[in-house]
């Protein structure tokens, strides 16, 4: 796991910081086990995530328990995210603690599966947080599986105390991952632009936040107007729009230190920029006349090339995961549609063939869908399709969804809605089987959101 620090300042002049998974988990991430005989992998519980309609699995979550009062309390927090999380993912159907019959005291000790079956659930966390002498808090938890009578993994973790909801985030990811085959999300964190007061004089800020919606942050004050924020996949930086003074600009936003710099000075509009996967290079949209092209800047070198050549207007471009083809949208067909080309540029082929216009292309983080915005007769609509335009669904519709962003295991879909009239926009999440919508709770209004990477 590679190391870094993120900014936990609410401005740009803060410097809290946020410590890497690395240093966060410092002689930590060891197994931890009791002596239970091993049983054969086909008889461990697991959820099958890939059908559309996912039963979810019942799950018991007892408080964590705690060597003093106030590990005590931190435990019950750190049960209680954990808990959040799971449920909002849809995959699991946590059980209340009132039904209950055996009350965990000492994780050390087995389990008494009987009483945990009895009450259906099909895996039991148990866990438990210890202050240390030197102030630390150490962090442990076990994944059982009851059916079997089996422990499925186990993990100790040291870190500031502080830092427990980080701690719940990084063991929410392990379970999912255990129980689902799947990399978990729940470390992760999303930038969007916070909006507040009336929709004449709507004050428009970037704001980071947990992908829970927790530890909200903001970026920038408000003087000028910013849209599309992008992550990096590989620095602590953010790309995104800037309508301060007479231009529009591109800037980087270095999350952990507030320091800021134009990506390049443009004679005319640039519009959705966006990182390569190796985050080397930013492509965006530059306005000429009436219609605009992709360029892709080198931001070591500031060298500019340009991919596209039409009279149409090229724009909102986004890479593959493995940095080889670019998805964007492009009227050069008379109709707003999707195309995808070459990393390079060259010919483009049209993907999108159904009725109505279709915007906003996002690559999945798994590299087999598109994500888009569809509109027609009124409807927004989020949908997704394969990269060769195959299979297209769409995930949930009305007025007006735009602009999804997928966590970074590719199996949720973050996007805003905004209703009109004198309200604003708010967020939203759903799984991408068109299952389990929910709103994801901000402060304000808020817009434009883009998931970050899981931190390392």
């Amino acid at each position: 796991m590679n190391a870094y620090r993120s900014t936990e300042s609410s401005s740009l002049g803060g410097r809290g910081l946020l410590l890497s998974r690395r240093t966060l988990l410092t002689g930590a991430a060891a197994g931890i086990a009791v002596g239970l005989q091993s049983r054969p992998a086909g008889a461990v519980v697991k959820l099958d995530v890939t059908q559309g309609n996912v039963q979810p699995m019942p799950i018991a979550l007892p408080d964590f328990v705690g060597g003093a009062p106030a590990d005590t309390d931190i435990g019950r927090n750190v049960t209680q995210v954990i808990t959040a999380n799971l449920k909002r993912s849809g995959l699991f159907a946590p059980i209340d603690p009132q039904a209950f019959i055996e009350r965990i005291s000492n994780i050390d000790a087995v389990p008494r599966f009987a009483d945990w079956r009895a009450i259906n659930a099909q895996a039991l966390v148990t866990g438990r947080m210890t202050r240390q002498p030197d102030g630390r808090l150490k962090a442990e938890f076990r994944l059982w599986d009851v059916a079997a009578s089996q422990q499925l993994t186990g993990q100790q973790y040291f870190t500031a105390p502080d830092n427990w909801r980080r701690i719940a985030h990084i063991i929410s990811d392990a379970i999912y991952q255990r129980l689902t085959g799947e990399m978990g999300y729940f470390d992760s964190r999303v930038v969007f632009v916070d909006e507040s007061g009336s929709k004449e004089q709507r004050v428009k800020r970037l704001a980071i936040m947990d992908q829970d919606g927790a530890n909200v942050r903001y970026l920038t004050r408000g003087d000028d107007l910013v849209v599309t924020p992008r992550f990096s996949p590989s620095t602590q930086e953010i790309t995104y729009m800037s309508f301060g003074g007479r231009e529009p600009r591109v800037f980087l936003l270095n999350i952990e230190t507030g320091q800021r710099e134009i990506v390049g000075n443009f004679p005319n509009m640039s519009f959705s920029p966006r990182f390569s996967p190796d985050g080397q290079r930013v492509v965006m949209s530059l306005q000429q006349g009436s219609n605009s092209n992709l360029y892709v800047m080198d931001l070591r070198s500031k060298a500019m090339t340009r991919l596209t050549d039409t009279a149409a207007i090229d724009t909102a471009p986004s890479y593959s995961p493995d940095g080889t083809r670019i998805c964007f949208e492009s009227d050069r067909g008379g109709t707003q549609q999707i195309y995808i080309m070459g990393a390079g540029g060259g010919a483009a082929q049209r993907i999108s063939f159904g009725q109505g216009r279709y915007a906003t292309p996002v690559w999945s983080p798994r590299g087999d869908a598109i994500a888009f915005t569809k509109m027609g007769q009124g409807d927004f609509a989020i949908g997704v399709m394969k990269p060769d335009g195959s299979g297209e669904r769409i995930l949930t519709e009305g007025y007006h969804n735009e602009g999804p962003t997928f966590a970074p295991n590719g199996r949720v879909l973050m996007f805003f809605r905004d209703p009109g009239g004198n309200s604003g926009p708010s967020l939203y999440t759903i799984d991408i089987t068109g299952r389990n919508e929910q709103r994801v709770p901000t402060p304000g209004f808020a817009s434009d959101p883009a998931w970050s990477p899981l931190l390392s």
